[in-house]
C-alpha cells in the first residue's frame, strides 16, 4: 500500500483590506506612552509620596491604577505588533487603550476624592 503524499495545508485568503493610514500607529503609540508615563508618575506619588494613611478607598485607587497600567501595557504591546497594520486589529488595540483610560480616569477621581477627604 502506498500512501498519498500529504499536500501542504491550504490557506484561506484573507479579505483584502487597506492598511491604516500612515501616522495612525505612531500617534497611538505616542498617546499610550504619554498616558503610561502619567500613570506611573501618579502611582509613584499616590503610593509612595502622598501624605496620609491608607484607607479602603486609597487601596481601591491603587488597585485601579495597577489595572490601568496593565491595560496600557497590553495596548502598547498590541500597538507594536505587525498585525496592528490591519484595521480590525488596530481597532481592538484602540479599544484596549480606551478601556485603560476609562479605568485611569475613574481611579484618579477616586484618588482625588480620597485625598481631599483625608486632607480636609
Amino acid at each position: 500500500m502506498s500512501e498519498k503524499p500529504k499536500s501542504p495545508p491550504t490557506r484561506t485568503p484573507q479579505e483584502p483590506h487597506d492598511p491604516i493610514p500612515v501616522g495612525y500607529r505612531p500617534g497611538l503609540i505616542t498617546a499610550i506612552s504619554v498616558v503610561l508615563g502619567f500613570s506611573l508618575a501618579f502611582f509613584r506619588f499616590w503610593g509612595f509620596e502622598a501624605p496620609g494613611k491608607w484607607t479602603a478607598r486609597s487601596v481601591v485607587a491603587a488597585g485601579g491604577l495597577v489595572l490601568a497600567v496593565v491595560l496600557q501595557v497590553i495596548a502598547m504591546i498590541r500597538s507594536l505588533r505587525l498585525e496592528d497594520d490591519d484595521p480590525n486589529e488596530y481597532r481592538k488595540t484602540v479599544k484596549w487603550f480606551t478601556a485603560s483610560v476609562v479605568v485611569l480616569l475613574v481611579t484618579v477621581l477616586i484618588a482625588v476624592v480620597e485625598f481631599s477627604v483625608a486632607s480636609g
